[in-house]
């Protein structure tokens, strides 16, 4: 029987981050994986926000020496019409640029820098059985040949990902109240690309802003190409390898043929029904974070930015939980995990009504409101200061509803 402070499933950003800030603290900690590192991952786009979180749980360093692409914003357009957003120009004060990075390249990094901190870092084991209780935790997990193992520890903190261990094991995981979407995606050779198109991402909305299409830039030379829409015509564009994929982005019209010759690096890849909820974020012994909480849907990249902002925030109330502290997980981590998810799901639910096209593609917008969603975009969802984030509920069907009688009165 092994025993350690803390357990911590998933090597992801949030299971790293979470466990390198332990270390740092003084308990030992074990990380229990699932795969294979390195290994093939979405979310490749990053968010200014996290920048913090990877410097303050001290792995910032570690990855600047990989020169991933620099980004330094974000491009929206929809036929002519287009909108840039600066992180230079944000309303809230914080990071100004951060990277697009190779998911396989990043979290392998992650993970072997959070190996060189102390930490034991386990791959290919597969977690099986978990028992919690106030003292205690016991989990049962399969090493790579088959073998079983049992850790004790005083802590588990669940950063398993799509995998969802804790959610699985304990039914916790509710619907999604989205409706059900996925993506298909590849990465390809990118020799047209701009100057401009390697410092942003691209997101491309067609179809009456129920599908959309992201181009994000690597360093090397290639760009991630996914294609996001309802299930339907998701699995029509991934059947047969891909072909129907291949030739949409090569021949949609607002690419403006800048895959037409691109070859793919790897065949199409695609995923299906990814936007899930929770009944709860922590239990007796147990903390959950990172997708294992909530996946809403990658259209503004917080995927990454919310796994290391709730691994980081859920280390810190382990750290207080293992002192001795009295701690109120529902006030100081779910309701502040839960608010920056709510922010992040109005402007979701804006993108695919429209409401949020109806703003940055107006006929003019004013710099203040520009730089206040600006902060939104940069992952910056708890700051309350900032009226798109404190009021994110409403704001932006009615600021729509007001650019819309604006235009026609105009017309």
């Amino acid at each position: 029987m092994q025993t350690v402070d803390v357990v911590v499933i998933g090597a992801g950003p949030a299971g790293t981050v979470a466990a390198s800030y332990l270390k740092k603290q003084g308990y030992s900690v074990t990380i229990l994986e699932k795969e294979k590192f390195p290994r093939f991952q979405i979310g490749e786009s990053l968010l200014p926000c996290c920048m913090e979180h990877l410097d303050e749980s001290g792995l910032l360093e570690a990855v600047k020496p990989l020169n991933f692409q620099k980004k330094t914003g974000a491009a929206f357009m929809r036929g002519e019409k287009r909108c840039e957003f600066y992180f230079s120009e944000q309303y809230t004060k914080g990071w100004t640029w951060t990277w697009q990075v190779k998911r396989a390249d990043f979290d392998n990094t992650l993970a072997e820098a959070t190996r060189a901190k102390g930490v034991d870092v386990n791959f290919e084991c597969e977690v099986l059985a978990v028992e919690c209780g106030p003292e205690k935790q016991v989990i049962d997990y399969k090493d790579v040949d088959g073998d079983m193992h049992r850790i004790e520890s005083r802590f588990i903190i669940d950063a398993s990902g799509y995998g969802r261990v804790l959610p699985r094991l304990f039914d916790l995981s509710k619907p999604s109240a989205f409706s059900p979407r996925g993506a298909v995606f590849s990465h390809l050779e990118d020799k047209n690309r701009s100057e401009e198109a390697s410092n942003n991402i691209f997101v491309h909305s067609f179809d009456d802003n129920k599908s959309w299409i992201w181009a994000i830039p690597f360093s090397d030379g290639s760009t991630s190409v996914g294609i996001v829409g309802d299930r339907e015509k998701i699995i029509d564009l991934a059947a047969n390898g891909g072909e129907k994929y291949k030739d949409f982005i090569r021949d949609f019209k607002d690419l403006n043929g800048r895959f037409k010759e691109s070859q793919l690096i790897f065949e199409p890849r695609h995923i299906l029904g990814y936007s899930v909820g929770v009944k709860k974020m922590s239990g007796e012994g147990f903390v959950l974070s990172g997708n294992s909480t909530e996946f809403l849907d990658p259209i503004f990249s917080s995927g990454v930015t919310f796994a290391t902002a709730s691994g980081l925030l859920s280390a810190k109330m382990t750290h207080r939980h293992l002192q001795g502290e009295v701690v109120d997980w529902t006030k100081d981590y779910e309701e502040v995990v839960q608010g920056g998810i709510d922010v992040f799901r109005s402007y979701v639910n804006g993108w695919y009504t429209g409401d949020f096209q109806t703003i940055v593609f107006a006929k003019t917008i004013d710099e203040d409101i520009k730089n206040q969603i600006c902060s939104v975009l940069a992952g910056y969802v708890w700051d309350q200061s900032n009226p798109f984030v404190k009021k994110h509920d409403t704001i932006l069907p009615t600021l729509a509803k007001v650019i819309q009688m604006k235009e026609r009165a105009e017309a």
